[in-house]
């Protein structure tokens, strides 16, 4: 794979956003000081992402054309095969780059490595020169994550890297028919979850550590959790709160989902209803009465240069 240019992928940085909100930095300032925040953290945070972001511009000039992306354009950014996706930020910016880049390899750097635990991330702005020279030399290795794919009957379609969620988009009951491995029942919930093995150990942990605090209420101590390896071809759904009713069951609490498995919803929420992916509700697929989804493994694998 011969790439052209480097894309990397950034987020305003808090500083930026808090300027965003009260139109100047001065305000901004003045704002957070008479709550008793620390100002000064956030100048601090905001000159160490911008002290990263050079030397990573830096280390690409030699070798490819640069371009910014910022995140909220990734939903409409094109990818090319020449494209070497960058992602300097969090880890949950790499999770939402990895839906986008069409199974290309990404790089992924800590931009303050003393904040951030960077678990998706495994490089830091001084290693980046090095490990550039052999990505362009084809001479490296990759992470595959598996990733879920939601897939409503007109075709639309949404990936994730960490977990998807199915329900209304406010915190009024979530209701819909969901199947399963042959058995179907209609539902009234806070709506459904499915997690990937990377998400395994975030939204999905805690509906077990909910339902771990409940066990040790009733006097049960097994402790209930799962983790999943980052590439099992497979998926775990759960369902939130669901509500037994005359109209509505509980019998279909969770479940596996496996290659070439797949699991079926139908709305019946007249509005609200979406399908989101790694917590990012502003990018979804609108999830209303007459929509039918089917989420599975997908084909597609997140590839993280290691």
């Amino acid at each position: 794979m011969e790439f052209e240019r480097g894309i990397i992928i950034r987020d305003k940085t808090r500083l930026e956003q808090l300027v965003e909100r009260f139109n100047s930095k001065a305000q901004a300032k003045f704002y957070l000081e008479r709550a008793g925040g620390d100002f000064s953290f956030y100048e601090q945070e905001h000159n160490k992402f911008y002290e990263s972001l050079e030397i990573v511009k830096a280390s690409l000039k030699s070798l490819l054309k640069v371009k910014e992306l910022d995140r909220s354009f990734l939903p409409t950014y094109i990818f090319s095969k020449q494209d070497l996706p960058l992602v300097l930020g969090q880890d949950g910016l790499v999770a939402n780059t990895a839906k986008y880049v069409d199974g290309l390899p990404i790089v992924a750097v800590n931009p303050d490595a003393e904040q951030y635990d960077g678990v998706l991330l495994p490089f830091v702005p001084d290693d980046l020169e090095k490990t550039l020279g052999r990505v362009m030399k084809n001479d490296y290795a990759v992470k595959q994550v598996t990733m879920a794919e939601a897939k409503l009957d007109d075709g639309q379609s949404l990936l994730a890297f960490n977990d998807l969620f199915i329900g209304a988009s406010s915190h009024v009951s979530s209701k819909y028919e969901i199947s399963h491995m042959g058995k179907s029942e209609e539902q009234s919930s806070s709506g459904v979850i499915v997690s990937t093995g990377a998400g395994s150990t975030g939204w999905l942990s805690s509906v077990f550590n909910m339902a771990n605090n409940l066990n040790l209420l009733s006097g049960y101590s097994h402790d209930l959790g799962t983790h999943l390896s980052w590439d099992a071809d497979q998926l775990i759904f759960v369902v939130r709160e669901p509500f037994a009713s005359k109209s509505s069951g509980i019998n279909i609490g969770c479940g596996v989902i496996r290659k070439g498995e797949g699991l079926q919803l139908s709305s019946k929420m007249s509005s609200n209803g979406v399908i989101f992916s790694d917590g990012i509700e502003s990018d979804f697929l609108t999830f209303n009465s007459g929509s039918n989804v089917t989420i599975t493994v997908s084909d597609k694998k997140a590839l993280i240069v290691a």
